[in-house]
């Protein structure tokens, strides 16, 4: 049997495709950097450490037996800007319940020294390195964005991760003490 051209077109068309469609998920989901590993929902959150924008270091531990909300944001991220009273409304309402929201700055200390000057927050806000352990990478962001929040439970596993900003509703729910 001969095939003609048409076959053929649609052959290297149909492998085209497939070949764009893997690029292009590689493109969004990029392999970690060598020695990162990315936890995933209902895994223990891997140990990290932060340094607080007055250069006090921390560790994720510091707050084992709370329920952790950890938001991912850049002074220079609109959507994480336009977040932060969401968030700091947030922690004013459940921080006497346990539950702690952590602003992890993927960003210069310089940069959000400045920003906080303008618009300060009363939750807690460090810098982190988006590849160190604990940075957004290590906890899932593997599309790399920003604002990236995830929850963590009280034993000190992955709960949520989310992509974007919160509404108000939303945030609720996710931090509302469990029934």
């Amino acid at each position: 049997m001969t095939r003609g051209p048409t076959f053929w077109i649609v052959v290297l068309a149909i492998l085209g495709a497939t070949g764009g469609l893997w690029v292009e998920h590689r493109r969004l989901h990029p392999p970690p950097p060598p020695g990162v590993t990315v936890a995933d929902i209902g895994d223990p959150a891997p140990e990290a450490s932060f340094v607080t924008v007055e250069g006090k270091a921390r560790q994720l531990s510091d707050w084992h037996g709370k329920r952790v909300l950890i938001n991912y944001w850049a002074s220079w991220c609109g959507p994480c800007r336009q977040e932060m009273p969401l968030l700091d409304a947030a922690y004013s309402r459940y921080r006497d319940r346990s539950i702690v929201v952590l602003g992890l700055a993927e960003d210069t200390a310089t940069g959000v020294r400045g920003y906080l000057a303008r618009r300060p927050v009363s939750y807690p806000i460090m810098l982190v390195d988006a590849d160190a352990p604990g940075g957004s990478l290590s906890l899932g962001n593997t599309r790399r964005v920003l604002p990236y929040s995830v929850l963590i439970g009280e034993d000190g596993r992955i709960l949520r991760r989310k992509v974007g900003t919160f509404t108000g509703p939303e945030l609720d729910e996710w931090l509302a003490p469990a029934r």
